[in-house]
């Protein structure tokens, strides 16, 4: 009976850790966002929050794994909104760690573009294959109003990348695609004029800890 009893409790620790609610995260870029906000437009970033942790999407200049994770509601050098919660799943950690990493394969930081590829985007994919709900339309409402006047966007506005802290280059260097790197997406050492207009694009982090989630071996 006790090595029965043991069976029984192990799966039913198994079965507790693998359901997870799957939760939004809505961040302010600019201040302005709290008056058009009420006119349902904005300029937000979001993540997803699976497990205990929170993954988002953001630019630098090198054809890796652009997705980091995060303590959740605390992505530095945003302004945290609110949670939407998008649903449960039954999905061990380690197998989502897998799917995250996969994921990551498809969104390198390189590929990362205001207007078809942010943050957003990434956010509503990850939702639609772990619930099948999207998120939100407004969350990204600004991507597609760009999507139908880009022409008459600044080519500033239009770029794919922004710089990236030294401690990446790094970590390509020693490791690849495959490495982690404990700093800040998008983040520039140095910022001119041309710079100021990328920083929409992804976080500018002044504290905190980010990591890239490796790409999955293919």
């Amino acid at each position: 009976m006790g090595a029965a009893n043991d069976i029984a409790s192990s799966s039913s620790d198994f079965l507790s850790n693998s359901d997870t609610q799957v939760v939004l995260n809505i961040y302010d870029l600019i201040p302005l966002n709290q008056y058009t906000y009420w006119f349902g437009f904005g300029i937000f970033h979001s993540g997803i929050e699976v497990h205990g942790k929170e993954y988002g999407f953001g630019a630098h200049d090198f054809p890796a794994s652009g997705v980091f994770e995060v303590e959740p509601r605390s992505c530095p050098g945003f302004i945290y909104r609110c949670s939407i919660p998008l649903g449960r799943i039954n999905m061990p950690p380690f197998e989502f760690r897998t799917f995250i990493e996969s994921a990551a394969s498809e969104y390198h930081g390189d590929t990362y573009h205001l207007i078809s590829k942010n943050c957003n985007h990434f956010t509503d994919d990850m939702s639609w294959r772990l619930t099948g709900k999207c998120i939100p339309g407004w969350v990204n409402r600004l991507a597609r109003l760009g999507a139908l006047c880009s022409c008459l966007l600044p080519e500033s506005l239009q770029v794919t990348t922004v710089k990236q802290l030294p401690e990446y280059h790094e970590c390509l260097e020693e490791g690849g695609s495959e490495s982690l790197a404990t700093s800040t997406p998008c983040e520039s050492t140095e910022i001119d004029d041309s710079d100021e207009a990328k920083l929409l694009l992804s976080p500018t982090a002044v504290s905190g800890d980010v990591a890239f989630v490796k790409e999955a071996h293919k």
